[in-house]
């Protein structure tokens, strides 16, 4: 651990790329403190007092739908929009393509995501402004209201869409992620805060001392799939160039048992978290009392949160590992799987390894993603509601390839200072 924080603060590009990260983690929690005009943080306060729903949401924007900032949209319409546009990926032959052009069809998609997520926020921005006109300040106008706050919202989505691509390029590891990781690490004292109320207002110490294991032994078991992998044997032969010979030696292809890493919860809270929003603002008690059943305190939240995971899990597999093609390459460079003919019959040993793999650890994240809310109803300890498996799978995530991610150019650095 100190060896990687002094080749942080002792290798320049690393160092640089920090320095990017922290500033754009300031940034954006700046933002969360800039207010929309016109509301009453008094009456806005007692709103999220209250919990539910609400709580949940501002868990994601770092707490600035609780202050009803520019940021309080946070960053869930970039990330529905990119859910909506990897699906249509797979159904558009015309997006297909351009997913398959290199470099200049992903810029193309990525602006597209971008559009999709400006309309996004502003239909969102615009249901969140009129469900906050009960806490308007005493006569301010509410069409005003309406008005700048759609443009407020979008504009601070878009300043935040920006901020989050900026630190996937400059930066260390992935912008959306982070920002997410930054909202959660925030709101920790609040949580903390909230626990040693209901441990003074004679709350079990034991229900609390059961949560707490059950989310340390969450934490381990989580850094144990996450970093687990399978290691298929690869056998490369002989190849004479010139006067050299190539090859000749065994590696070994790693394949881990969670590709999609914390991406398939994110996918699956923003998608939950839509319909959930949208039942705030629909008049029909009917409608919205089934939608509301979508909270992260309803009947169907649960269930339904399984299946998105285990579904998003095995989605994300599919988009990001494409066996077909990494047994072209195995074969082009003269290596074979042991015991399996290239071409083909090592396409299809891969696709039955990775669907066998991913079937672990779907099933893992799903499992692990509604056991906090089963212990919480056993301990009857709901301060730590908000933070959840949802939370904790990001912050552990996050945690996780951020390290990765330093130890490797740590690395490769080492490997610059052995060939200079």
């Amino acid at each position: 651990m100190l060896n990687t924080l002094s080749g942080i603060l002792n290798i320049p590009d690393l160092r640089k790329k920090f320095m990017y990260t922290l500033g754009f983690m300031v940034l954006f929690r700046l933002g969360t403190h800039v207010p929309v005009a016109g509301v009453d943080p008094v009456k806005l306060a007692q709103i999220f007092s209250q919990g539910g729903l609400v709580g949940f949401v501002d868990l994601f924007t770092g707490g600035a739908l609780a202050k009803f900032s520019i940021f309080a949209m946070g960053i869930i319409p970039y990330i529905n929009a990119s859910i909506i546009i990897q699906l249509l990926t797979v159904v558009i032959p015309q997006l297909e393509a351009l997913a398959k052009e290199g470099e200049s069809g992903r810029k193309q998609i990525a602006q597209y995501t971008r559009y999709l997520a400006i309309a996004l926020a502003a239909v969102q921005s615009f249901g969140t402004a009129f469900w906050f006109r009960g806490v308007l300040l005493p006569g301010y106008s509410f069409p005003l209201f309406l008005v700048s706050s759609i443009i407020a919202l979008t504009a601070g989505t878009a300043l935040v869409m920006w901020i989050a691509e900026l630190m996937t390029e400059f930066g260390i590891g992935n912008g959306a992620s982070m920002l997410i990781f930054v909202g959660i690490v925030a709101s920790m004292p609040s949580y903390i805060g909230s626990t040693i109320i209901l441990i003074k207002g004679g709350a079990s110490m034991l229900g609390l001392i059961i949560l707490l294991v059950a989310f340390l032994a969450m934490i381990v078991a989580i850094v144990c799939v996450q970093e687990g992998q399978r290691k298929i044997q690869v056998q490369y032969a002989k190849r004479v160039v010139g006067r050299k010979v190539y090859g000749g030696q065994a590696t070994f292809l790693p394949i881990r048992i969670n590709q999609g890493g914390v991406i398939p919860i994110i996918f699956a809270s923003a998608v939950l978290l839509f319909p959930a929003t949208i039942g705030q603002f629909v008049p029909n008690d009917f409608v919205r009392g089934i939608i509301n059943s979508l909270s992260p305190s309803g009947s169907l939240y649960m269930w339904l949160y399984f299946f998105l995971v285990f579904f998003f899990t095995y989605f994300y597999t599919a988009i990001t590992f494409n066996p077909t093609e990494l047994a072209e390459n195995i074969k082009k460079y003269g290596g074979f799987v042991m015991g399996i003919r290239p071409g083909k019959p090592t396409a299809e040993y891969l696709e039955y390894v990775i669907t066998r793999l991913t079937l672990v650890g779907a099933t893992f994240l799903a499992v692990i993603a509604v056991v906090p809310t089963i212990v919480e109803g056993f301990t009857h300890i709901t301060s730590f509601q908000g933070l959840g498996s949802t939370a904790l799978l990001i912050m552990v995530g996050v945690a996780l390839d951020l390290v990765r991610q330093i130890e490797t150019h740590l690395v490769a650095r080492q490997y610059e200072g052995l060939l200079a």
